[in-house]
Parts: C-alpha cells; sequence; structure tokens
C-alpha cells in the first residue's frame, strides 16, 4: 500500500551504450514521486527486483536513490533518472522503497513492476 505517495515510471532503451551482439541491453529509467499526503515523507532506502526474460533475478538494495535521500513535501514530487543494464533484450523492474515521516514512523512504498523491452524485442 502506498500512503498518498504516488511512482510513476518511463523506461527507455539506450541504443548507444547497448550491444545487441554481446548480449548488453542498456536502459534508462525516469521515476518520478509525488506526495499527495499532508507532512513530509523522506526517502530512506531503495529495493529492487530485476529479472530478465530468462527469469534470472538480481536483487538490488541501498540507501536513497542517486546518492541522495530526498524529503519530499506535500504537494511536491521528487524526479530522477537511473539506469539498468540487462543480459537479454526485455526484462522487469519493480521493488519498493522505505520512507520515513516527520514523527519518524517509516513505511513502504511499492515501486510497480514495468518492463525494459528493446525495440528489436517489440517487432
Amino acid at each position: 500500500m502506498n500512503p498518498n505517495i504516488d511512482v510513476q515510471v518511463l523506461a527507455e532503451y539506450r541504443e548507444q551504450p547497448s550491444k545487441p551482439d554481446r548480449g548488453r541491453f542498456v536502459f534508462s529509467y525516469t521515476i518520478t514521486i509525488t506526495n499527495n499526503g499532508d507532512e513530509p515523507a523522506k526517502l530512506i532506502s531503495r529495493h529492487w527486483v530485476i529479472r530478465n526474460a530468462r527469469e534470472e533475478q538480481k536483487e538490488v538494495k541501498g540507501e536513497g536513490v542517486v546518492g541522495e535521500q530526498p524529503t519530499i513535501q506535500p504537494g511536491s514530487a521528487y524526479t530522477y533518472t537511473s539506469g539498468a543494464v540487462l543480459e537479454t533484450e526485455v526484462g522487469t523492474m519493480g521493488g519498493s522503497y522505505l520512507m520515513r515521516r516527520s514523527n519518524g514512523d517509516e513505511f513502504s512504498v511499492t515501486i510497480p513492476t514495468f518492463v525494459l523491452a528493446s525495440p528489436m524485442a517489440i517487432h
């Protein structure tokens, strides 16, 4: 459950750094986290589950996002861009953020699972 926090994702295949003949497919994703609640929410950590087309799974856990632990004020949004490299032309990503309210209460926010797909996989 996402208590008044909305997460939107836009993923894009990056042709230049990708090397399909070597099993290297590079993607960027831009995430916008909107605080629709009444109090600030600080993003403490992230947990990603990344799967490729062979159902191989990798988990990534760490503090914050892109080197930051942003506090998102009520009615505001935080946007960042990051990337992922897969060994197959299609995969998925999803996970969660751990967030903290100003009173110290922590809660989890789901990052909806999204598809990473090269244009070659779509045709």
